[in-house]
């Protein structure tokens, strides 16, 4: 007679984590085994998930550290488990996910079902325009400094599941292994890069930031995207005030405002006219300011709108500008080049053109011209040394077949007779 397991988790359960796994595709672990490696041999090491988990006797292996460029010149850090834990871990979501979607805010939007990024900016938008100041927060080094014991103080206030309670302990302590080999304990923080992470850190921020927002602050609104959180207040005074209260706030919770990044801005507009220094901040690749704004059958006038980031623009420009020094090579046809470069420019435009859409056009418009430009100058010998002729010809090229580029399709092209 099979001895029963102590936890009931279902075999198709691990099979439909494998799956959502391997559409996400990523990188392989410490173990070196990539999803092809794994997917070889993929019943038995289903079952031995799905065995572990269900026996208690399942413990996840290090996290690889990769550290990667910010945009300040700074590294960011990613764990990246093994895909033996990924799949768990996407099993214990597939689980938790359904628990705490009901309880958490309305205005938080970060790695949450029908929720984004977009819609977190239009909310604030629209906020900005309804009210006059903002305190744009920033937590220092949030995914490292989450604590454990709140963090599972906070699990087993909302589920009674416990095989989850166990898991999620165990994944909150695994160590990192750097690129060396050697291990780094963690007593603090979940690693960017994990699946259950983000869910494990919205769960954090709600008891530390929304629902205590809720009831301290029930007529102050705000966004918040994981980490970034943008609150709106009627007057200085009142901003003054929530910051310090909120400043308090995330101390008592173990968490810290980085003191040169956090600050009060004035939404400035045409009706707002004061002084106040500070008039624009950055949230999820816009940056909001004031800004001209012309709707047909209207005079201009000048808003407090967001449009694509300084931050933004730079991390797009180098980004084609690797691609075209490693991945443009002159063996290239000019439609080979429009097959890798389209997909990315489609995403840009999406996300970035979605508010003040001509700010994003026109980076795009002048820098993808630009960087094919250079390209045929390095490609054709007879445009060497020649800015002019290189344009001329893709202009040609553009007039004759528009749509070769997604940005052409949009009316960005060169000009043949420039």
């Amino acid at each position: 007679m099979t001895e029963a397991k102590p936890y009931s988790i279902s075999k198709h359960l691990v099979l439909e984590a494998w799956r959502l796994v391997r559409a996400n595709r990523g990188a392989a672990g410490v173990d070196g085994e990539s999803l092809a490696i794994f997917e070889k041999d993929l019943k038995k090491n289903l079952y031995k998930i799905w065995n572990r988990m269900s026996s208690g006797s399942y413990f996840p292996s290090p996290v690889r550290l990769v550290e990667i460029p910010k945009g300040d010149g700074k590294l960011r850090p990613l764990g990246i488990p093994t895909v033996a834990d990924r799949v768990a871990q996407t099993v214990a979501k597939m689980v938790l996910e359904p628990l705490l979607e009901p309880v958490f805010h309305p205005d938080s939007f970060g790695y949450r079902p029908n929720k984004s990024a977009l819609d977190a900016v239009g909310q604030g938008r629209k906020r900005c325009l309804e009210m006059d100041w903002v305190i744009d927060l920033d937590i220092r080094d949030f995914f490292g400094s989450l604590d454990h014991e709140l963090m599972m103080k906070a699990l087993r206030h909302r589920t009674e599941v416990q095989w989850v309670h166990l898991y999620a302990e165990r994944w909150l302590k695994a160590p990192l292994q750097r690129e060396d080999g050697s291990l780094e304990p963690r007593v603090s923080g979940t690693p960017q890069g994990g699946v259950i992470s983000p869910l494990l850190a919205n769960l954090y921020m709600h008891y530390t930031f929304d629902e205590w927002m809720r009831r301290k602050f029930p007529q102050v609104p705000f966004e918040r995207y994981a980490d970034d959180v943008v609150i709106h207040c009627v007057s200085q005074k009142q901003a003054g005030f929530v910051l310090e209260a909120v400043r308090r706030r995330l101390k008592d919770c173990k968490l810290e405002l980085h003191p040169e990044k956090t600050r009060i801005v004035y939404c400035k507009d045409d009706r707002r006219r004061g002084g106040f220094s500070a008039h624009e901040f950055d949230f999820l690749g816009y940056t909001f300011r004031p800004r001209t704004s012309c709707v047909q059958g209207r005079r201009p006038f000048v808003g407090f709108l967001p449009a694509i980031s300084n931050k933004a623009v730079k991390q797009i420009k180098e980004t084609v500008r690797d691609w075209r020094r490693r991945a443009w090579g002159t063996s290239l046809a000019l439609a080979d080049v429009a097959e890798r470069l389209n997909p990315a420019v489609r995403g840009w435009v999406a996300y970035y053109g979605r508010f003040y859409r001509s700010k994003c056009l026109d980076v795009l418009g002048h820098y993808l011209t630009e960087s094919l430009v250079r390209w045929a100058m390095r490609k054709y010998k007879r445009f060497r040394r020649r800015w002019g002729k290189a344009y001329c010809w893709l202009g040609a090229v553009a007039s004759r077949n528009s749509n070769l580029f997604y940005h052409w399709s949009l009316g960005l092209r060169p000009t043949a007779g420039r």
